[in-house]
Formats: structure tokens, sequence, C-alpha cells
């Protein structure tokens, strides 16, 4: 069972780094330095498309990270 748990770690961790790598930044270039604090305090504005299946992906596969993690030290 230890294994397999690890097995699906690493897979699990190389598929968040993928998906955390494919997001785009908040502010991205010299504008986006600028004005990037003043979007924040005025609001969010929704992720929409690509950008929401990745942030849904991204929650998805750190909480299952955080529980495989617990699960291979439980079992070590």
């Amino acid at each position: 069972m230890e294994t397999v748990a690890s097995i699906f770690l690493v897979i699990v961790a190389v598929l968040l780094i993928a998906v955390v790598l494919l997001q785009s930044g908040r502010s991205a270039g010299l504008s986006g330095a600028i004005s990037g604090g003043a979007e924040q305090m005025v609001g969010k504005q929704k992720a929409r498309g690509l950008e929401a299946v990745l942030n849904k992906a991204t929650i998805v596969l750190a909480v299952l990270f955080f529980v495989l993690t617990i699960t291979v030290a439980f079992y070590m």
C-alpha cells in the first residue's frame, strides 16, 4: 500500500507542478506591476474558460497532494 500511495503522490506532485506553471500570472508585464495593487484592492475578476478549469484543478490536486502525503507518512 505504501508503494502505491508513493507512486500516486509523485504523479499528483508532477501534475500539480504542471497545472501551476500553466496558469498565467495575476499581473503580467510592467503595466501589471503598476496597476496590480489597485486591481486587487478594487476586486477580483472571475476566472473564465481555461483559467477556471486550471484554478479548480489546482485546488483538487493540492487537496489530493496533502491527503496522499499524510497517507504516505502514516504508513511509514
